[in-house]
């Protein structure tokens, strides 16, 4: 399978070259970076009440005064389906004064 040369296509390139079968679900994590614990509690409290189905978890970066919501949900990591989570977290982060940091599949 052949993926775009951006960032999202080069993490799913490496994780098929390793052996990750990427035509079933996994829980797929997004990682957000706030500057206050209130903005990030704020977005997982938003998420615990309009979206139940994903995993959301807060807590502290390694880098001092950072902290982490990492959104975690079951899904056939595609490209696509990738790119247009990334971009629905994004602009939800936004609204909490925080960004995304990328994505990563548990394993």
């Amino acid at each position: 399978m052949n993926f775009p040369t951006d960032e999202t296509g080069q993490v799913l390139a490496e994780m098929q070259q390793a052996g990750i079968d990427l035509s079933v679900t996994h829980d797929v994590v997004f990682f957000h970076l706030f500057e206050q614990q209130s903005q990030a509690q704020a977005m997982a409290d938003h998420i615990k009440k309009t979206m139940p189905a994903i995993k959301v978890s807060v807590h502290e970066d390694e880098t001092p005064n950072v902290w982490d919501v990492d959104c975690t949900l079951a899904m056939q990591p595609s490209y696509e389906a990738i790119v247009k989570q990334e971009a629905e977290f994004e602009s939800l982060a936004a609204k909490f004064s925080g960004y995304n940091d990328g994505w990563g599949i548990e394993a």
